[in-house]
């Protein structure tokens, strides 16, 4: 009786921990872009911030409701996406008031990974969303009136092809 107890703590002991790990297998990266999108030309405070590529832009203009005169990147987060964990990526830098929080729904196969994803501004979900992703077809999310315009989403998929450093809490 004594030996089977010890066998149960030892298994207990060394092999949870590395069945618990499983879910922090990285099995893609998803970047999260954020846009301030405008008719007027000029924003006060929003000149600082580098104008979005073209081919974007124009990606952006074919549908009439990300249709703006203005397009401006206010920043980008990359994080891994792990298997079982959620992550939250923060694409202004330096702050926690635009966040977006992403886990993985079921195994990603080639085609396809879905995505439970959610919004936050100033600390409010204000979008929850399962989303279906490719890795050449980003999603883009009409966020909320923000500064005499509105928030544009980008999120897109890639696959895990190095290492990532682990940036989670």
């Amino acid at each position: 009786m004594n030996a089977l107890i010890k066998v149960c703590l030892f298994a207990f002991t060394f092999l949870l921990p590395v069945r618990a790990e499983r879910g922090r297998d990285i099995i893609g990266e998803v970047s999260v872009t954020l846009i301030h999108a405008c008719d007027q030309d000029q924003v006060e405070g929003l000149s600082k911030f580098k104008l979005l590529d073209d081919v974007t832009k124009q990606r952006l203009m074919k549908d009439p409701r990300l249709k703006f005169a203005h397009y401006r990147v206010l920043g980008e987060d990359r994080k891994p996406l792990y298997r079982s964990y959620e992550n939250w990526a923060k694409p202004m830098a330096n702050t926690d008031d635009i966040m977006v929080r992403f886990e993985a729904q079921a195994r990603p196969s080639k085609e396809l990974t879905r995505l439970d994803l959610e919004l936050w501004v100033s600390h409010k979900k204000i979008l929850k969303t399962g989303a279906a992703l490719t890795q050449d077809s980003p999603m883009y999310v009409l966020g909320p009136e923000w500064r005499q315009g509105r928030m544009i989403l980008i999120i897109s998929l890639s696959p895990y092809e190095k290492p990532l450093p682990d940036t989670s809490p």
